[in-house]
């Protein structure tokens, strides 16, 4: 063991944040509606992170399509990943992801939509290596096992570390492990580096012996995107919008309150307050409609996986982006 027992701790509480992420969304019926009609129920997909979780504990998604007799169901997923995958079984309806997370989904079928982003400037993503391990630099990497979870916006940052030390990606071992495994394999020593997003990047960086390599903001930042079914923002292209103009709401509030932000989180994950402060204190907060920029990013990082071989085919992005004009006119072709 390259860590002392006081880690043990840290433990229990990556275990804490992965309870109840196990998807249970085959316990939730799919939603049935008209075209143009109010939808009388609304599932959202989210993590233990990010503006979805502020939403869910100030209730205001609640609030606001209480008039309309609309309930909102709240799923918990451990990562990206599933929850795109239970976008497409049509078990949720809107969820948020980082960036790579809608790639794969893309390029597996998924028929969803871009519907706002989060700018991401890469300081709550990083990789983390062990101080004695002798790994100081990026090309320190070359045979070196790294952890990620395969498809998440960890695996971009992977791709970029790698390629950033000078390196192909065949010249490292990728072990694919969502973070509470991740996490045992680290603190075990099991593995060489993490790249890991906050809280849990926060949360290990604390440890005696761990250090922070690179973060994203040392290759090149991405963004995080909030995603929803097609089908859903095709019919009800005013909820969506609602749930976006709420998702504004608090975000701006977040950023005028980062202490009472890192007292909700650390309610919801299990990690103490203090590493929620320093989560969000280099949190980005805002969002927004897709700009030209901001896909031609996301393509990148497709054009990027695709190359690698990292997806069965090239995707193309901005066939995905959804814009609320066009919804509701398709909305309205169908009535």
């Amino acid at each position: 063991m390259r860590f002392s027992h006081a880690t043990r701790a840290l433990t229990r509480t990556t275990t804490a944040l992965a309870l109840g992420a196990t998807l249970v969304t085959a316990l939730v019926p799919p939603v049935a509606a008209e075209a143009g009609a109010r939808p009388t129920t609304v599932r959202i997909g989210y993590q233990k992170i990010g503006d979805l979780l502020l939403l869910k504990g100030q209730g205001l998604l609640e609030k606001r399509f209480a008039r309309d007799g609309i309930t909102v169901q709240w799923v918990q997923f451990q990562s990206g990943p599933p929850l795109l995958e239970a976008l497409n079984a049509g078990s949720v309806d809107f969820g948020y992801t980082g960036d790579a997370p809608p790639i794969f989904a893309q390029a597996a079928g998924t028929n969803l939509v871009y519907v706002a982003y989060t700018p991401a400037r890469g300081r709550g993503e990083g990789i983390l290596v062990h101080k004695d391990s002798g790994i100081n630099t990026l090309a320190d990497l070359r045979g070196k096992k790294i952890a990620f979870t395969r498809g998440s916006s960890a695996n971009n940052a992977a791709v970029k570390f790698i390629e950033k030390g000078g390196l192909r990606y065949d010249q490292v071992n990728t072990l694919y492990l969502q973070p509470a495994d991740a996490a045992a394999a680290f603190q075990s020593g099991s593995i060489d580096a993490w790249v890991i997003w906050d809280p849990f990047f926060a949360l290990y960086q604390r440890l005696p012996n761990a250090k922070v390599l690179a973060t994203d903001e040392d290759v090149a930042p991405s963004n995080a995107f909030y995603l929803s079914r097609r089908d859903f923002a095709t019919r009800y292209p005013q909820v969506v919008s609602e749930v976006i103009a709420e998702l504004d709401t608090v975000s701006h509030w977040g950023h005028a309150h980062p202490q009472e932000v890192a007292h909700i989180l650390s309610q919801a994950s299990g990690v103490d307050e203090s590493v929620e402060l320093v989560a969000t204190e280099r949190k980005d907060f805002g969002v927004a409609p897709l700009t030209a920029d901001v896909v031609h990013q996301q393509q990148d990082i497709a054009d990027t996986f695709a190359r690698l071989g990292l997806i069965p085919h090239p995707v193309d992005v901005k066939v995905a982006v959804w814009t609320p004009a066009r919804a509701t006119a398709q909305a309205e072709t169908q009535r």
